[in-house]
């Protein structure tokens, strides 16, 4: 779209609301606590939350995916801004998956290769993957709507960024649940269902964030 066309259709059109970081992340949090306190109340909790909490490798389950939603969230509101760049606030996010990536082979060091595709698969990856990216949905359509209030240059990659940021939350909210512990499996699939959020918010990002 040349500038003079896209100048006539942004005075043409009535004002957005503005985009409020508070309103969009609390919005957000709403969309995505309806499905995840449904599925914890029905499937519970794991009953030993508070004792594997303490150990550094379970409780990286939740960590890692949490920070990278939260900081998700940060630099998809960023890149609402048509003169936003990447550049420097895609470090933290990079270095979550650095962290999970070395988590990951460092089991994978550790395990005798007879015993890598069973810890892998893990016993319930299927539900895992599933969960994740449908309670992932919400939150990123409710993101979208309000994502529509700035002016994305990038809506492709602003859709990615909410995805996953909304895949990373729901995957640090079923780590309440889950009980694989296992950085082969969690990694794997918890990533998995991440990304298959991050695609979904790239597709509808470049439909519905576009100039």
């Amino acid at each position: 779209m040349r500038t003079e066309d896209l100048i006539s259709r942004l005075v043409a059109e009535p004002p957005r609301p503005p985009l409020r970081a508070a309103a969009m992340a609390l919005a957000m949090l709403v969309a995505l606590a309806l499905p995840l306190g449904w599925f914890l109340g029905s499937m519970g909790m794991r009953p030993d939350l508070e004792a594997a909490l303490l150990a550094p490798v379970t409780a990286a389950k939740s960590l890692l995916p949490f920070v990278l939603g939260a900081t998700s969230v940060a630099l998809a509101l960023h890149l609402a801004r048509p003169e936003a760049r990447v550049g420097r606030r895609l470090v933290p996010a990079a270095l979550v998956g650095l962290a999970a990536l070395g988590l990951w082979l460092g089991f994978w060091v550790q395990t005798p290769t007879q015993a890598l595709g069973a810890a892998i698969r893990g016993s319930t990856q299927v539900k895992c993957l599933t969960t994740i990216t449908l309670m992932s949905l919400p939150p990123l359509a409710v993101g979208l709507l309000m994502l529509r209030r700035g002016a994305s240059s990038a809506p492709a990659l602003s859709g990615a960024v909410l995805g996953l940021a909304c895949g990373g939350m729901a995957a640090a909210g079923y780590a309440l649940h889950c009980t694989e512990d296992n950085p082969l499996f969690y990694v794997t699939w918890y990533g998995a269902a991440i990304l298959a959020a991050g695609g979904i918010g790239a597709l509808l990002g470049w439909r519905l964030l576009r100039w």
